[in-house]
């Protein structure tokens, strides 16, 4: 047995005794970290014990949906922006609200994890979720070394229709997302308070982030079209895009709507149909459907 050998065996025998943290502080303190590092790891040495892994890798799902109300006849229903929260039963954050999610399991990829989370805390199920970004900010999680792949979601109201709190879940709710961004940080010890209005660890930024995002879609995709009827005036379309995209009451007020509309056929996204309506206005207006969205690319 060479030098080498003697050396993997002791540090095979030290793994054993002591936590991963404390074999990399005592390498730290007695100046030998290069010396294990120039041991080539190969099948038979590895061992997963000399890295510091996190404690969990969760999946979380920003789940969004427009509402519709229809307030009376001849004028356009009350839209808002929701999003969807689950109120925590279990420490920590107890009693505060947060996005659907939960911990991974070794066989399961983290977009499995965010679906089956999904359908676990809502009973949510058969939608498509994008991946949004990963957060690892250390102390996020007060229960250590947590890294959070997160997931995104604009959909239909109606595939949220059969929705329910269960596993993790006590309770579920769809926020307006002023209404979110109006929530203060949880307190992580808390006690469970069913009235509480708090949010759980940095869901507040991961939601902010999912906002942009979706937002970003509205404008540059043909997304809005889940919103709406096969065929739909440009009232009707321009109050599902500002309800994501309120800024754009702003660039186009009532009086200049017109300008939205010339941009919109312009740019070649949608095309009048030969039918008028009056379902959501007191004058006969023109409708308009989708054109198919072409496949755009610098090279042909």
């Amino acid at each position: 047995m060479n030098k080498k050998d003697d050396l993997i065996n002791g540090v095979n025998s030290y793994f054993e005794k002591v936590s991963k943290e404390q074999f990399l502080q005592d390498l730290i303190e007695t100046n030998s970290i290069d010396m294990v590092e120039d041991i080539e790891e190969n099948e038979t040495n590895y061992t997963s014990s000399k890295y510091v892994t996190p404690d969990g890798v969760p999946a979380d799902n920003v789940i969004f949906t427009i509402t519709s109300e229809k307030k009376s006849n001849n004028t356009l229903p009350k839209m808002e922006l929701k999003v969807l929260l689950i109120k925590r039963k279990k420490w920590p954050y107890a009693g505060s609200w947060a996005l659907p999610g939960g911990f991974s399991n070794p066989y399961e990829s983290l977009l499995e994890t965010a679906k089956r989370e999904l359908f676990e805390e809502t009973n949510i199920k058969n939608i498509k979720v994008n991946h949004l970004d990963v957060y690892s900010k250390p102390k996020r999680d007060p229960r250590g070394w947590i890294i959070s792949s997160a997931y995104y979601a604009l959909i239909n109201e109606k595939y949220l229709e059969h929705r329910k709190a269960s596993d993790d879940a006590i309770d579920e709710k769809l926020f307006s997302i002023n209404e979110v961004f109006e929530m203060i940080k949880g307190d992580e010890n808390g006690d469970y308070d069913l009235n509480s209005n708090t949010l759980a660890f940095d869901h507040l930024e991961i939601i902010q982030d999912a906002y942009k995002e979706i937002q970003r879609e509205m404008l540059q995709t043909d997304i809005a079209k889940e919103f709406l009827p096969e065929t739909f005036t440009i009232s009707e379309l321009f109050q599902v895009v500002s309800t994501v995209v309120p800024i754009l009451n702003e660039i186009y007020p009532k009086e200049q709507i017109g300008n939205f509309k010339r941009k919109v056929i312009n740019r070649g996204l949608i095309e009048k149909v030969d039918v008028f309506t009056s379902r959501n206005s007191r004058r006969p207006a023109a409708l308009y459907k989708f054109k198919e969205m072409p496949i755009l690319s610098h090279y042909i």
